[in-house]
Order: C-alpha cells, then sequence, then structure tokens
C-alpha cells in the first residue's frame, strides 16, 4: 500500500506542477490575472499538501517540522473559496484583506504544535476546511440559474463542487482518526480523490493545446477542385436564434420588459415561449452577456441614467426612478449604478443637469 500511495502521490505531483506551467502565461492577460494567479496559488498549496499529508511524513516526523506544511495546507482551503469566486463572480476583484485572510489561516495552522489534542486550536483547525468548502459551495450554487456560459455551468459541479465535497471529505477522515492523522487507507483515499479531481481540471485546462499535435501534414500543393463548392446548408439554429433576438429586443425595449417585478431567466424564457437554453444561448452568445442578472440590471441603469439626465424630471424622486425601473428597493439601485457608472444616482444627476 506504501508503493501505491507513494505512486499516486508522485503522479499527483506532477500533474499539479503541469497545471502550474499551464497556467503561467494565462496572468499575462488582464481579464484573467486574478483567476490563473489564485489556480496557480492553489496547485502550489496542493502540492504542498500532498506532500505533508503523507503517511511517512505524519508518522516519522516531529510535529516542528510539520507545522509549516500543516499551515499552508489548512491555508489552501481560504485559496479555493477564492478560486470559486473568481471562476463564478465576474464582478470579483483580489483584495488586500484577502491576502491578509489567506496569511492568518496559514499562521493558525503553523502553531498546529502549540495546542493541546482536541482542545479549541484542533477544533478551530478542523472547522476551518469545513467553513470555506461552504463557502465554496454556496459560489457554486448561487449564480447557477443567472450563469449564461454554458462551459462555466459545467464547470461548477465538475470543478468546484468537487472542490468543496473532497474538502469535507478530507476533514471526515481527519475527524474519524483518534489522533487526528490519517491511516494508510485513508491517506490513500485522500491522495485518490485528489489525484481524480486533479486529472478532470488537467484535461480541461491541457487537452485544446494538445489537439495540435495530432493534426494532419498538409499537402505541400493544393490540389485541384474535382467539384464546385458546395454553398453550405442554412443553419436552423441560427435562424432561430435570430428570431428570439428579436423577440426578445422587442420584449426588452417596447414592452419595458426589464421592469417587471421579479424578472427570472426562466420567466422571460417562458414569455418569450422559448428554451431556457435557448434564451441563455441568445443573451450570451449573441448579445455577449455571461450574468442574466447583470443583462437585466444593464438596461434598467441604462433607463435610469436617461431619467435622472431629463431636467423635466429633476423633481422626481431616485426612490421612485430605482422602483419604476425594475428595483426592488433603493439599496440594490444604488449598488448597481455605482458599479455601471462609478457615481451615485444623485451625483449622476447633479452632473448630468449642470452640464445640460
Amino acid at each position: 500500500m506504501a508503493l501505491i500511495d507513494a505512486g499516486l502521490r508522485g503522479a499527483l505531483i506532477a500533474l499539479l506542477a503541469l497545471v502550474v506551467i499551464a497556467l503561467l502565461p494565462q496572468r499575462q492577460r488582464t481579464r484573467q490575472t486574478a483567476l490563473a494567479s489564485l489556480a496557480i496559488a492553489l496547485a502550489a498549496s496542493l502540492i504542498v499538501q500532498t506532500l505533508s499529508a503523507s503517511p511517512w511524513v505524519e508518522q516519522q516526523l516531529s510535529c516542528q517540522p510539520q507545522a509549516p506544511g500543516i499551515g499552508i495546507s489548512l491555508g489552501s482551503a481560504v485559496l479555493f473559496w477564492l478560486f470559486a469566486r473568481a471562476v463564478f463572480q465576474d464582478e470579483f476583484r483580489l483584495r488586500l484583506w484577502h491576502g491578509l485572510l489567506w496569511g492568518a489561516v496559514v499562521l493558525w495552522g503553523a502553531t498546529v504544535c502549540q495546542w493541546g489534542a482536541w482542545g479549541p486550536g484542533w477544533v478551530l483547525m478542523r472547522a476551518i476546511p469545513i467553513g470555506f468548502a461552504l463557502l465554496g459551495l454556496a459560489a457554486v450554487v448561487g449564480p447557477w440559474r443567472v450563469d449564461l456560459v454554458d462551459s462555466r455551468r459545467q464547470l461548477r459541479l465538475v470543478v468546484v463542487g468537487g472542490g468543496a465535497g473532497y474538502g469535507l471529505v478530507q476533514v471526515g477522515l481527519r475527524l474519524t482518526s483518534s489522533d487526528g492523522r490519517l491511516s494508510e487507507l485513508g491517506a490513500l483515499t485522500d491522495v485518490a480523490l485528489l489525484l481524480v479531481l486533479t486529472a478532470v481540471i488537467a484535461g480541461r485546462l491541457l487537452a485544446p493545446r494538445a489537439q495540435g499535435l495530432w493534426a494532419a501534414e498538409r499537402p505541400l500543393t493544393p490540389l485541384p477542385p474535382t467539384a464546385p463548392p458546395v454553398p453550405p446548408a442554412p443553419d436552423p439554429q441560427h435562424a432561430q436564434d435570430q428570431q428570439l433576438a428579436a423577440a426578445l429586443a422587442d420584449f426588452m425595449g417596447r414592452e419595458r420588459g426589464y421592469a417587471h417585478d421579479g424578472l427570472s431567466l426562466a420567466g422571460l424564457a417562458q414569455q418569450l415561449a422559448a428554451p431556457e437554453y435557448r434564451l441563455r444561448r441568445v443573451i450570451n452568445q449573441h448579445l455577449g452577456h455571461r450574468n442574466f442578472n447583470a443583462y437585466v440590471n444593464g438596461l434598467r441603469v441604462a433607463e435610469a441614467k436617461r431619467r435622472l439626465a431629463d431636467p423635466q424630471q429633476r423633481g422626481l424622486p431616485v426612490l421612485s426612478i430605482a422602483l419604476d425601473v425594475g428595483f426592488g428597493s433603493i439599496g440594490p439601485f444604488n449598488r448597481a449604478f455605482k458599479a455601471e457608472t462609478g457615481l451615485t444616482p444623485t451625483e449622476f444627476r447633479q452632473q448630468a443637469l449642470a452640464e445640460s
């Protein structure tokens, strides 16, 4: 069993290193810097965890040499939560307090040798992975219905849902141990689960890059055509999407559908008599939106901006405009408006009316 465990850990470390190498170029892309950086940090942290959680390390080394690895392993829970948010929340930005939180958790885990067995510190150490695993699951489930990107919707269950499940299983394995250490079978189960999860992620990252290796060689000189080219057949899916896009534009424009109370993706699909998956595809691929709520709020804010800049409506309260364009209260309206314009509605009105 020891040889199997060592082999699995070697394969896992190699895969994680491959993921890091594949993601390094992505850090140069402005929109993906946070996601790539967090994924690299998480993979590096998991390499440390793979080594520090091996049966030989836990059984042969004393507590002090293990402490740094334990701290970094505990910090993986924070990195997983941040990674989940970066994947599924388009507005996510890395903040200083994120790094401070990670550092605090790492330092806490590195002081494990100072705690008594089953003391408050030990309990908190087990609670941290559970808490951040649940936060990661919330990041998966929360925006599920309003996510318009199909590949990202599939990624939720495969990667982040699996990651949260792995975190909970890992804590459960340690809770069933009398001294908090993994048994040989528990360690083997732990590394096998993590290897499967990492293999799925690595496959999604690296498979597109490998397709070019198997491309057929092109002939040195083009062959003459044996028959005149056949024009492509009309795509019925494209025509249906165009019709749905036109119906959507009419409903959102002429009928002010965005102002309907409690508008949802399912409700809008029912209103337009279209399958939800097709409406999601139209809003994402034809209109370029990744989140349904952001799409609707963008239309609401656009009308609010027009009305706030209208001198004839200068006496109309901001709350009345917010409610009339579809927001349920002033708080969400103010947040959406400032995220779009960088100004509060009142500041925008004052500036617009002064310029007019």
